[in-house]
């Protein structure tokens, strides 16, 4: 016997049926049984709502104290097409300005580095490391000039163990505050007394939740990671962390013959020592916390097929040599290359009129999918 699959459903009839989904998820408040539609990861609609209802109303990370360490250094980036200045000011505070001129909105700065001020290269207007105006040459006539109010504007801000999060439009609830019932899970693995050892930027072509989702449960471990992941933390030994909607949890515990994870903080119980506490703040930041060391990505919706990411490794070990920095990075780079082949196919896969939902694995394996389907739910569903 054969199926006949109608595949001729207009992108407007896919974009509601994915937000009727969405809407069952919160008047009924279950638990999802189902993957999302199709829709969830290519539509542009939706693409947009998320932009406004995810990442400018609540609180996004762009970055990594570790990566500003002294006074006046800064690097630039952008969230949602939010050009963004974050800078270490000359009294040592963090803060996220916005990254335009006041002139005519060209960029202030670019990439990163050290500054006493900033420049706008197109005009020359100058700012301090505060955002303030300080010199516009040949304006001295200018009336309509009030150096007062051409001040950056300064981004809502706050460092959450170390990690840089912005609010972009300065209304969202306190996020330490959100995150309380967190750490107890995360507070003997001391991540503030972590040394940031390497970032680095890159793009893959899938959509953003596709990596939030991948990187968030242990199901794939097993397949994707035979050689890599999966000798130390195989799938079977994942258990689901109940979260409370502003975040999601793991833990992968490790084989009793995989050797111990060290240095680690003193403070780690016998049982913290030999497990992973995989963890996200949604929507964009990933983290693992190893006994030894922390990997953790920053995640930016670069087109709806592609997403931006910033990733870094730090650790307890004081200034690694060159050569285990090498071995960090390469093991790194190892699991990530197999997940960005599977996510870049998977991308693929999901725009096909063909696809539809599968049934989820169980709680430790994709509990923290349905995590994140009943967070995406509420913040559209509003």
């Amino acid at each position: 016997m054969s199926t006949f699959v109608n595949a001729t459903t207009t992108n407007s009839q896919h974009d509601d049926e994915l937000l009727q989904t969405l809407s069952s998820l919160v008047s009924t408040r279950e638990r999802a049984v189902l993957s999302m539609p199709g829709a969830f990861y290519t539509s542009e609609t939706f693409a947009k709502l998320e932009k406004d209802r995810l990442f400018r109303s609540g609180w996004a990370c762009v970055g990594h104290v570790g990566e500003i360490p002294n006074n006046g250094d800064y690097f630039t980036t952008e969230m949602i097409g939010e050009p963004l200045l974050v800078q270490r000011t000359s009294q040592g505070d963090i803060r996220v300005l916005s990254n335009v001129c006041r002139h005519r909105g060209n960029l202030v700065a670019t990439g990163r580095g050290n500054a006493r001020a900033h420049v706008c290269g197109y005009h020359a207007w100058s700012y301090d490391l505060d955002g303030k105006l300080k010199r516009a040459p040949l304006m001295q006539e200018v009336k309509a000039l009030d150096t007062a109010n051409c001040a950056l504007p300064i981004i809502a801000t706050t460092v959450w163990q170390n990690f840089i999060f912005v609010n972009l439009d300065g209304a969202a609830a306190p996020l330490k505050q959100s995150l309380e019932p967190l750490e107890p899970l995360i507070r003997n693995y001391h991540h503030e007394e972590q040394e940031l050892y390497y970032t680095r930027e890159e793009v893959w072509q899938t959509n953003w939740k596709c990596l939030a989702e991948n990187f968030m449960e242990g199901y794939h471990l097993n397949a994707t990671h035979p050689t890599t992941l999966r000798p130390r933390s195989p799938s079977e030994l994942s258990e689901h962390v109940t979260g409370n909607g502003y975040f999601s949890a793991y833990r992968s515990h490790y084989t009793p013959d995989s050797p111990q994870r060290e240095p680690f903080h003193p403070d780690l119980t016998e049982t913290e020592r030999r497990h992973s506490l995989i963890f996200s703040v949604f929507p964009n930041l990933v983290v693992t916390y190893m006994p030894h060391q922390t990997i953790y990505l920053l995640l930016r919706p670069a087109s709806t097929g592609s997403v931006a990411i910033r990733w870094g490794i730090a650790g307890y070990e004081k200034s690694p040599s060159e050569e285990d920095l090498k071995e960090y990075v390469a093991f790194a780079d190892a699991f990530n290359a197999e997940d960005k082949v599977k996510l870049e196919r998977l991308q693929i896969g999901l725009g096909s009129s063909f696809y539809t939902p599968g049934p989820l694995a169980p709680e430790d394996l994709e509990g923290t999918l349905r995590d994140f389907y009943s967070y995406v739910a509420r913040r559209i569903c509003v």
